[in-house]
């Protein structure tokens, strides 16, 4: 059996790290709709750090289906989602961005309905463009939702 040095450990953790999700953190969530058993229907707001760009982070809303479904996983929520992305601190592209990328998703119905959110980048106004939306295995939705984080000048976005 063969051991990696401390040197390839490390980049296989660097690796490991790049490839990791990011994870939405809850904000805070309204009801909207009052079920007598099981969780009430509500709207949600979770924050995104863009994990290739320091200081962007993005803030999206969506409905969450409640009831028994809704509390075992097993309701498939509605499509539509509002997105607000902003800068939070100063922006520092960690490396080269592809011109278009999914930086995020996650599922809303047990297998076949995903929220993504897409970066884009703008290279003649030096911003960058999220778009979220969902899709299913079969039929996405046309609903969708765009924001932009403009980034100073003196700050050019590396593009690969």
């Amino acid at each position: 059996m063969q051991h990696l040095s401390p040197s390839a450990a490390a980049c296989a953790f660097v690796l490991a790290l790049c490839t990791v999700p990011a994870l939405a953190e809850p904000i805070g969530a309204v009801d909207t709709a009052f079920k007598l058993i099981g969780p009430d229907h509500k709207i949600v707001v979770d924050a995104y750090d863009d994990p290739k760009v320091a200081g962007v982070a993005c803030y999206v809303s969506r409905a969450k289906t409640g009831g028994v479904k809704g509390a075992l996983g097993l309701a498939e929520d509605k499509a539509e989602a509002s997105i607000a992305c902003r800068q939070v601190g100063p922006i520092a592209v960690k490396q080269p961005l592809p011109q278009q990328e999914e930086v995020f998703n996650e599922r809303m119905s047990l297998v076949f309905k995903r929220l993504r959110i897409v970066r884009m980048v703008d290279r003649a106004r030096n911003t960058l463009v999220y778009l979220t939306y969902s899709d299913r295995l079969i039929d996405g939705s046309p609903q969708n939702a765009v924001t932009a984080v403009a980034v100073d000048r003196a700050t050019l976005i590396p593009v690969r």
